[in-house]
């Protein structure tokens, strides 16, 4: 019975004494999280081993803290690699202009608001060509020409035949201009009008037929005058400004580029001329003639001559016209000097160029309504009202192609057939493609 008794108690005294050593195993730090990380990474099949005894599970204790280590750093690479992903792909959808959430959770963000800085106005940065035209333009008169000989039915004043521009070189009152503009029929007054709408009577001091140059002179002081540049460095290319007053209208401007600064009047068949004018695409009117063609310094590096068709136009070069007006201070008191050109005692009121085969070949490339047929002939680029050749019929535009059954070649055949008697002028002209037949009657003159 006490034997019995015994065996009893030490079964009884032997479990818990297994019950406590299980416990004190669980509260060991090392076993405790070996169990947690099995719990969340279950081991694959082939990595079960047999469990190890209490005396191997002490030796094993160091191992299993450093894979322990181990998960923990790949753990917290891979967090930091995710952040910063996400902050490279924010940064991205930022510079492509994407909206992107408020992340200021992840990292905060830095901004800076700055305020625009208002557009200036560029008009005075580019308007070059207004700037031009305000220093030069003061300076630019309005020429009128009027027959004494004729009145206007209405108004009783002498009728106006012609117009024309200048612009003022001395404050005294000397305004250059055109030869062909003051000096284009007998029996004329000239009537010079100002920017600020002084109209006085002009008088012709000088006239050169070869540059085609004149000088008028007006009672006036203290006027504003333009400056006179330098025609010689003028580039092809280069922006350039007309002015002048066509159709009576006061400082209308065009605007173009030089072509070129070299076109000898040869070329352009004018007779007893020895020019080389400048070509322009500035579009140069009857009204701009004599008007100056100007820089963008605003200095007078032409005066406006002739335009023959749209996109061709001629001006004479400043350097001529310094030139005439350093021979004018030579000869002093002398006036209207023309010499060594002969005086025409017939009159018909044209101003005309020779096509020459190079304006012809521009002239067709230019104006789809050029005559093909023509080879050879004169342009009227000038009608003077009231003249013969306005009472004709004749109009700017008119290619003259034959006169009293005679080619024409050149302007110098007609001053020829000017030199003869014949009372009656028959022209054969293209106006457009049509050609017809006008008669002029030519005036006897003593100019």
């Amino acid at each position: 019975m006490l034997i019995r008794t015994q065996k009893l108690c030490a079964k009884n005294t032997l479990r818990p004494l297994a019950g406590e050593r299980m416990y004190c195993a669980l509260r060991r730090p090392g076993v405790l999280r070996h169990r947690l990380l099995a719990i969340v990474h279950p081991p694959s099949p082939n990595s079960l081993r047999p469990i190890n005894t209490t005396e191997q599970s002490g030796r094993n204790d160091n191992g299993k803290q450093t894979d322990w280590n181990l998960h923990r750093k790949v753990g917290i690479t891979m967090a930091l690699t995710g952040v910063l992903g996400l902050l490279v792909y924010k940064h991205s959808l930022k510079n492509d202009g994407t909206r992107l959430p408020d992340a200021g959770w992840i990292m905060p963000a830095v901004s800076a608001k700055t305020h625009p800085i208002p557009k200036l106005s560029q008009r005075k940065d580019f308007n070059f060509i207004a700037d031009a035209v305000e220093v030069s333009a003061p300076a630019v008169v309005y020429l009128e020409i009027r027959d004494r000989q004729h009145v206007d039915f209405f108004t009783r004043e002498p009728m106006t035949v012609s117009n024309g521009s200048g612009f003022i070189i001395e404050s005294n009152g000397l305004i250059l201009t055109n030869a062909h503009v003051v000096v284009s029929k007998p029996h004329t007054m000239l009537t010079v009008k100002l920017t600020d709408g002084r109209t006085f009577p002009g008088y012709v001091e000088h006239v050169d037929p070869v540059s085609d140059l004149a000088t008028v002179r007006v009672q006036c002081d203290n006027l504003p005058t333009l400056k006179l540049g330098n025609s010689a460095d003028l580039r092809t290319g280069e922006w350039v400004v007309a002015l002048g007053s066509p159709l009576a209208l006061n400082n209308t401007v065009t605007a173009g580029v030089v072509s070129t600064t070299q076109r000898p009047s040869q070329e352009l068949g004018l007779r007893g001329k020895d020019i080389n004018y400048i070509q322009t695409d500035a579009a140069i009117t009857f009204g701009n003639s004599g008007g100056p063609l100007v820089n963008l310094d605003g200095e007078a590096i032409g005066i406006n001559s002739m335009k023959v068709t749209s996109g061709i136009s001629f001006a004479i070069p400043i350097d001529h016209a310094k030139e005439f007006l350093r021979k004018i201070n030579e000869s002093g008191s002398e006036r209207r000097s023309g010499s060594n050109i002969p005086t025409y005692r017939r009159y018909i009121g044209i101003t005309m160029l020779t096509l020459t085969p190079e304006i012809l070949s521009e002239l067709q490339q230019r104006n789809h309504k050029f005559p093909p047929i023509v080879r050879a002939g004169v342009l009227v680029w000038k009608v003077i009202q009231g003249s013969p050749a306005f009472s004709g019929g004749l109009q700017p535009g008119d290619i003259i192609t034959h006169i009293n059954g005679k080619e024409i070649k050149s302007s110098s055949d007609v001053y020829e057939l000017l030199l003869e008697k014949d009372k009656k002028l028959s022209m054969t002209i293209y106006r457009g493609q049509q050609q017809t037949t006008v008669h002029i009657f030519p005036e006897n003159t003593n100019a």
